[in-house]
């Protein structure tokens, strides 16, 4: 075994403790979920993950402590993330078989920034709506996805696109704002 197969494995191992560790601080934990360090979480209590979800290394996962009733944050089966920034204040719910490329925020909740004296960051939550991002989807990379938002099953989201209007099933969408470009067969 070379130096590099002892180092992967090594960070596997570390990432497997790491998840049976922090599985009891979450709503629910399913088995064969993982989270790959580093990874931010805050709020798990609130957070709800179902069996065999990949959590990617750089991931952010947030419930802001100014939630509703939850749990808030819902990740079904084997839903994959990369690099991933999820805040929720009502809910954001996404179904089984979700993927989810590098560099992707979505949230169910905007900043206020009705008072011109004070900073955007100290300004109460505004708009809040939930978020649902139905079976099999695809989001592409840095895709941003906004409040009151659903994708549709087995929609691809393309690169970059900010969805910010609902997105029929077995659709092609992508744009800025993302506009639907093709039905899938």
């Amino acid at each position: 075994m070379n130096t590099l197969d002892m180092l992967i494995g090594a960070q596997r191992l570390r990432d497997l403790v790491f998840s049976k560790l922090a599985a009891p601080g979450f709503a629910a934990f399913g088995e064969g979920s993982r989270i790959l360090l580093p990874t931010r979480l805050s709020g798990a209590q609130h957070m709800s993950v179902g069996a065999k979800v990949l959590i990617g290394a750089g991931s952010w996962l947030i419930v802001p402590e100014q939630h509703l009733e939850g749990p808030n944050i819902v990740l079904h089966d084997r839903v994959r993330m990369n690099s991933t920034s999820i805040s929720a204040v009502a809910r954001v719910e996404i179904e089984e078989a979700v993927a989810i490329a590098r560099g992707c925020y979505i949230s169910d909740h905007s900043h206020g920034f009705a008072s011109p004296d004070v900073a955007v960051r100290d300004q109460p939550i505004d708009r809040v709506a939930p978020v649902l991002i139905e079976r099999g989807a695809w989001l592409g990379q840095n895709v941003v996805v906004l409040p009151g938002v659903t994708i549709g099953h087995g929609s691809v989201i393309g690169a970059n696109s900010v969805v910010r209007d609902d997105v029929p099933p077995r659709t092609v969408a992508a744009g800025v704002p993302a506009r639907v470009l093709r039905e899938l067969a």
